[in-house]
């Protein structure tokens, strides 16, 4: 993906935050590199979750510790979360390998009720530390 092509018309291109960054595609940033702030992979970004009723998207699912996809482990992340490096044209995640490894995550094969409020209550907790 190229984060460096003209944005579109009326895109905010002044700051680094994913909310606020130019417009993408979710098919171009999907595969996506994403790394905590010691330049350490996590994984890719495999999806996105949109909440239709707010309009906005909702979480980024990052699949990590596989190998060739298979054995992958996916997480869903809160999207304010994230930051666009664009320099490096990855997503950066404050979060050390360590707390990843132990966040509540999910198999590819049994994704969780991303609509239950319990549920999206533990994930936005759990990465508002």
């Amino acid at each position: 993906m190229n984060y460096n092509t003209a944005p579109p018309l009326g895109a905010v291109t002044t700051t680094t935050s994913v909310a606020s960054a130019a417009l993408l595609s979710a098919a171009t940033i999907t595969g996506d590199e994403v790394c905590n702030r010691q330049q350490e992979k996590l994984g890719t970004l495999q999806d996105l979750m949109l909440d239709i009723g707010e309009g906005k998207i909702r979480y980024a699912v990052l699949s990590s510790g596989g190998f060739l996809g298979m054995g992958d482990r996916l997480f869903a992340i809160p999207w304010n979360a994230l930051t666009l490096d664009q320099a490096n044209q990855r997503f950066v995640l404050d979060v050390d390998v360590a707390d990843l490894k132990n966040a509540p995550g999910f198999d590819k094969d049994q994704w969780p009720n991303m609509a239950d409020p319990t549920w999206s209550s533990g994930i936005d907790t759990y990465y508002a530390k």
